[in-house]
């Protein structure tokens, strides 16, 4: 608000003189100076007397030049134009992220742990290793642990980004935040309640984010050698001046020197552009969250991409139903719907929703780990997981599901397999022209997830991408990023909170917005506010087109710099004259910036459905289309 105010001063000054008031508006102009001033001048002093030096420094010499020559006016406007491109760039790189609190959020505040046989509430933060947990059916797992005795199905989505449920028995390990759907557990800690996988997760995420931190501003790199070597000029133009002429013409031809050295287009070259970008890439769905986040889009030359809820659309439906001779793939959907319509398993509700009808069942019972078991047209039923339940002469079928990367559910009736039911996690249908696209524009694309490496590679090769990185823990993720940080500029896109730590640790982290977890937005450095991956070409596009903007206003900037000051020290150029082309060359760098508002449809159209798409055809018995 100071420099806006500031701003308002400077016109209203501006205003004033032209209506012949001189003593008002010179009022005004000081109103607006000491306005702007303040929000770098004192900074700049503070950091003088640290030994530091930078842009602040100089332009404060610059407008105190300009009021020891009487140019209040000129003064103000250096104040107010620079105050603004501070604090234009302040609020895009300094926001803060909380998304850590929604790592810790997984941990529940209290767990149950056993005691003499006795459950026993404690807080989760006093747990320690050798203690023996309970969990029930819908509770979150408060840290890191072994199974002792049950079996369930945890939903790890949150630590691992695998969306099907893991089936898990007595000497599984487990991890914090993961999620008891089924059975009941008792699980032997390994890690104390405030020292386990996902507290790692919060430390990987600061870690990489202190590190991003301490990455100066470009302005700032470019200023370094540029301040000193000002300084220096001016008083070598005062020292040597005076000694060979009129002391009072050559002390006032260095101040004009520091002023036509005033890096004022420099200061707004990277702002100005910054924000006109970020606002425009708002419109199609792409927030980015700092001005040094979109430096850094602009020159990324790889990117990793998560697997499930980014590649995959993280809604596992049925692909795929195979049946025994005499009976119908129709037959088989029905039977296991007419069970899962009473389970939440997610793969029961995938089956529920390719079923084209449910029948009534009675005598429902499901134990955890083994399935489920009812009756159905007087005939026993049982759906479950090929670990628990016979394939038979399916065997082979079974396998080759698994092998196309789906899970596997069989179906029982009278305690024989009649049929096979292939539950995936499907492609997103543009994901292939979207790989096509970065891979067409030199960007190379690597595959990271938790998941398995069969059903990794299966997504990866309808994808088009080639390089799989799988079974991957979160820590995993973040040190494959760092291995291809070494190589090139690589950005990383993901969703979930085990993607976190390698969203942070990339040049760039890419959220997905609709669906991604608090803690992969806030880890991220830019956020999709939807779900769409032909985002990803345009956001790049639009991210280069305004890194080649903000080079050309800083080559502008930096040559007005180089021809100023010759001109000043020769006494070609006066102050008015100096101030003039300074500002004129800032209308050139605004008007310029502001072209990186301008956005173009890079968006491929919809993609059709190819032959080779992991969408599978209805069997032909059905009515309608399985997934």
């Amino acid at each position: 608000m100071i420099p806006l105010v500031s701003g308002v001063a400077f016109v209203a000054g501006l205003i004033t003189q032209w209506s012949g008031a001189e003593v008002p508006a010179l009022v005004i102009f000081w109103a607006g100076l000491l306005l702007g001033a303040s929000t770098f001048v004192p900074g700049a002093i503070r950091k003088l007397i640290k030994g530091k030096l930078g842009i602040a420094l100089l332009m404060t010499m610059s407008a105190t030049g300009a009021v020891i020559l009487g140019y209040v006016e000129e003064a103000a406007a250096l104040a107010f134009l620079y105050s603004i491109a501070e604090a234009l760039e302040d609020k895009a790189m300094d926001r803060a992220r909380n998304g850590l609190r929604a790592l810790l959020k997984l941990v529940p505040e209290t767990g149950t742990i056993l005691v003499s046989g006795n459950a026993t509430p404690i807080q989760a933060r006093d747990l320690t290793i050798g203690q023996l947990m309970l969990i029930k059916p819908g509770d979150r797992i408060a840290t890191d642990g072994i199974i002792r005795t049950g079996r369930s199905a945890l939903d790890t989505s949150a630590i691992t980004g695998e969306s099907i449920p893991v089936e898990v028995e007595a000497g599984d390990e487990v991890s914090a935040g993961a999620i008891n759907t089924s059975g009941v557990l008792e699980i032997e800690t390994t890690a104390a309640g405030i020292d386990n996988s996902l507290t790692a997760i919060v430390h990987l995420v600061e870690q990489a984010q202190a590190e991003k931190g301490e990455r100066a501003r470009l302005a700032d790199r470019i200023a370094r050698p540029l301040v000193p070597g000002v300084l220096i000029l001016a008083a070598l133009v005062a020292l040597i001046g005076s000694l060979l002429g009129d002391p009072e013409l050559w002390i006032t031809r260095a101040l004009i020197v520091l002023v036509a050295a005033s890096p004022c287009a420099l200061a707004i070259a990277v702002p100005i552009t910054v924000v006109s970008a970020i606002g425009s890439a708002s419109k199609f769905g792409v927030i980015i969250k700092s001005g040094a986040a979109f430096e850094r889009f602009g020159a990324i030359g790889h990117l990793a991409v998560d697997k499930t809820g980014t590649l995959t659309r993280n809604q596992p439906t049925v692909t795929d139903v195979i049946a025994v001779e005499g009976t119908s793939k129709h037959q088989v959907l029905a039977w296991a719907a007419a069970l899962e319509q009473h389970s939440t398993h997610p793969l029961a509700v995938a089956i529920t929703q390719a079923a084209p009808g449910t029948v009534a069942a009675t005598g429902i019972t499901e134990e955890a780990g083994h399935g489920i078991h009812g009756t159905v047209d007087g005939a026993v039923i049982g759906v479950g997981s090929p670990r628990r339940f016979d394939a038979g002469d399916l065997a082979e079928a079974v396998h080759r599901l698994e092998t196309l990367g789906m899970s596997a559910v069989i179906v029982h009736r009278e305690g024989a397999a009649v049929g096979a039911i292939g539950v995936r996690d499907e492609l997103r249908p543009e994901v292939p022209d979207v790989v096509r696209t970065l891979t067409a524009r030199g960007i190379g694309i690597t595959m990271l997830t938790g998941d398995n490496d069969r059903t990794a590679r299966t997504l990866a090769s309808q994808a088009g991408i080639e390089d799989v990185r799988a079974e991957l823990r979160p820590e995993d993720k973040a040190k494959a990023i760092r291995e291809l940080n070494a190589i090139t500029p690589t950005a990383m896109i993901g969703d979930g909170i085990n993607d976190a730590p390698a969203l942070a640790a990339a040049d760039i982290g890419i959220a997905m917005g609709a669906t991604g977890s608090d803690a992969a937005i806030e880890s991220a450095d830019i956020a999709f506010t939807g779900h769409d991956l032909r985002l990803i070409p345009q956001a790049i596009a639009h991210a280069r087109q305004g890194r080649r903007i903000m080079n050309q206003n800083i080559v502008l900037s930096l040559l007005i710099i180089a021809v100023l000051p010759p001109l000043a020290i020769t006494g070609v150029l006066g102050l008015a004259a100096v101030v003039l082309i300074h500002e004129a060359a800032e209308v050139i760098v605004i008007l310029n910036g502001l072209r990186a508002a301008r956005t173009k449809n890079n968006q491929s159209p919809q993609p059709k459905m190819h032959s080779t798409s992991m969408q599978a055809s209805p069997p032909s018995d059905h009515p309608a289309p399985i997934s």
